[in-house]
């Protein structure tokens, strides 16, 4: 027999989740979009979710060697398997792996909540406009991501020297993916957020999904924006829409 809040869950749509890249921050997601979906219905809802998890190593290495037309094509091939299976739309959890999300959205017919919009989206709810920019290399200095914040939604950008994107991408691969949180590398990550903040920057934007796992609100003078938990309430307004 039916429970009394059956109909309310027929209306949640299932979302599907590009994830294990890495799985760390993928844990992240599948935890915030089951307690967004708890608060917002109440009793024993929780997220309609479809996750395929990547051997991350074998993403990782197509990024190295600058393979991203064959990194499109494996994301592509499993969204249309996510969308076969039920889901109605489409999360990459990752910031680096957006560089491929419009081949992706290509793929499939049901939309693909992108992260850089949503995020662009809560930056200009919350009155920032001068953003600085964390991330992997390929985020930080790559035009998928950065361009779509300046000429989409009108932002201005500010990413660290040289030295500072080096060292944030590897405390991203070698540490954050691998589930290691070091002290000294947060304290790393606040000196190039301070030096993002002398140079105007209102906010940042942790433009990787693990970096949420390191640094908090806390550890700054100025906004984080999350992108994980931006991307995932932004899943699950859609999800829950009529």
């Amino acid at each position: 027999m039916a429970g009394p809040n059956a109909s309310t869950s027929r209306r949640l749509k299932t979302i599907g989740i590009l994830g294990g890249m890495s799985w760390e921050s993928t844990a992240e997601y599948y935890r915030i979009l089951n307690k967004l979906v708890q608060e917002r219905l109440g009793g024993l809802h929780s997220a309609k979710i479809i996750i395929h998890s990547y051997d991350f190593a074998e993403i990782e290495d197509l990024q190295a060697r600058d393979r991203w037309d064959e990194a499109a094509q494996t994301l592509s091939a499993t969204a249309k398997r996510l969308q076969g299976a039920g889901a109605d739309l489409i999360l990459i959890g990752a910031n680096t792996m957006h560089r491929v999300a419009d081949q992706v959205q290509a793929a499939v017919t049901v939309p693909l909540v992108h992260i850089a919009d949503a995020t662009a989206h809560e930056c200009k709810a919350s009155g920032l406009k001068k953003l600085g920019l964390l991330g992997t290399r390929f985020t930080m200095e790559g035009d998928f991501y950065r361009d779509r914040l300046t000429d989409n939604h009108g932002l201005q950008i500010v990413i660290p020297g040289k030295d500072g994107r080096q060292l944030v991408h590897g405390i991203i691969y070698d540490e954050l993916c691998q589930g290691i949180i070091h002290d000294p590398s947060r304290r790393a990550i606040q000196e190039i957020i301070q030096g993002l903040v002398d140079r105007g920057a209102e906010g940042i934007i942790l433009g990787c999904t693990e970096l949420p796992l390191l640094v908090k609100e806390s550890d700054a003078g100025v906004p984080l924006l999350d992108t994980t938990a931006i991307h995932a309430r932004a899943a699950v307004e859609i999800a829950l829409a009529q």
